[in-house]
């Protein structure tokens, strides 16, 4: 337990201790550490980590992101957890009795702002829930043609843009572009009438690796430093016209949400359960024993403009992923292709069995041909302007959560198209 009180309910307890990088007024970014209702500053604290791995960089909690803190791997990175439990542990005096330094580290969430935790240099987003690929393969090819004949071969994923992933909070434009919603007839121009978004999780990467030298699936735990939640916006009328024959273009480009807190793999682990049985049988170079899929509680809730209360579409869980963390960075990098620190990978939109668990308008409107309750009376098929979209995730412990907060965006209106 933390000298400091922290409820049963609260995503930061001293069991996460996740990383980000914050700010207060117009002071500089830095890198803090959330635990219950404050945030760690870990450039007043860092003098503390003498550790044999950490006492000779801890300039690594002076920087504005965690770039180069993800470089230095596993070892650096347990290192840093133990302390960070010591020190905030109520059976250690040394930031619990001294005032100054408390009062200087220990700063309320209210009060900060937060940005994104990495500078991320290239971004990738796979297609690994089994039932959101079953379903969306259903709604446009039928239930024989559901899954495209490499599915279930490799992690199928496409390379993103990095420069439009945002903090939570930040409001993400409608965008405009070509559409084609009868087959009769030449595309239009013009706003996006089907916006949606998706439920995903993504994570960041360690140490790079040299390109040439393939990451395996058996060591890929050594590169991937923790996880974040991800809404993947998505314009579905634009994306249709344009996707043949090369993926998702313009449709996926305008905007990329992430929560600002990165929840560590060790945070993770006690959460881990089996990986889900593979048939076909997987190549070598995919094959993983230990358990890496997490029991995460997922849910995505809308708030219409001018609402209170922001109703619930969707409760679905991380661990309806077919193909692993692991499996996705290893088959990213089988070719040789070279990660770097920083690098973020999404999951792909993350879909149950059941349709409350659907992490999509896509799915949960089933193309647009049932309404989705929002609550206070209002229905929706896609995203209207002015839409708070809400996404949250915990895993439950006894008597505690390691939570991810939120992950947050408004649909802003269109520029004149």
């Amino acid at each position: 337990m933390s000298f400091i009180t922290i409820s049963e309910e609260s995503h930061f307890p001293i069991q996460n201790l996740p990383y980000g990088v914050f700010s207060v007024g117009s002071s500089p970014s830095r890198i803090g550490v959330a635990i219950g209702d404050y945030v760690l500053d870990l450039n007043e604290v860092k003098h503390l980590f003498n550790g044999p791995v950490l006492s000779s960089k801890q300039h690594v909690f002076s920087e504005t992101t965690l770039n180069s803190f993800m470089s230095h791997g596993r070892s650096a990175w347990k290192e840093a957890r133990e302390k960070l439990q010591q020190i905030l542990s109520k059976d250690e005096g040394i930031l619990r009795d001294d005032s100054t330094l408390r009062e200087k580290a220990l700063i309320p969430r209210s009060k900060v702002q937060m940005h994104l935790p990495a500078k991320i240099g290239d971004y990738t987003d796979f297609y690994s829930s089994r039932e959101h690929a079953t379903n969306v393969g259903t709604m446009f090819r039928g239930k024989e043609n559901a899954l495209m004949p490499n599915w279930l071969y490799l992690p199928v994923g496409y390379h993103g843009r990095a420069s439009s992933v945002v903090v939570s909070g930040t409001p993400v434009r409608r965008p405009c572009g070509q559409s084609r919603s009868d087959d009769t007839k030449p595309p239009v121009f013009g706003a996006c009438k089907i916006m949606d978004f998706e439920l995903e999780m993504a994570f960041f990467c360690g140490p790079a690796n040299k390109l040439g030298e393939p990451i395996t699936a058996a060591n890929a735990h050594e590169h991937i430093f923790g996880f974040t939640l991800m809404n993947d916006w998505s314009a579905r009328d634009i994306q249709k016209w344009e996707y043949v024959p090369l993926g998702p273009f313009t449709a996926k480009n305008f905007a990329t949400t992430i929560s600002p807190w990165i929840v560590t793999v060790d945070a993770l682990m006690p959460f881990a359960i089996d990986n889900v049985k593979q048939e076909p049988e997987v190549f070598p170079y995919l094959k993983h024993d230990d358990p890496f899929r997490f029991d995460v509680h997922l849910e995505v809730a809308i708030k219409g403009e001018g609402r209170e209360k922001a109703g619930v579409v969707c409760k679905s869980n991380l661990k309806n992923m077919y193909w692993t963390a692991k499996q996705q960075l290893a088959h990213h990098t089988v070719t040789g292709c070279n990660i770097q620190p920083g690098d973020l990978m999404g999951s792909g939109t993350i879909s149950g069995s059941e349709q409350e668990s659907f992490g999509s308008m896509l799915e949960l409107s089933w193309k647009g041909s049932r309404e989705v309750s929002i609550g206070n009376g209002e229905v929706r098929k896609f995203l209207k302007d002015g839409d708070d979209v809400v996404m949250t995730g915990y895993a439950q412990g006894i008597g505690y959560r390691v939570g991810f907060g939120e992950c947050t965006g408004t649909v802003l209106p269109a520029l004149s198209s």
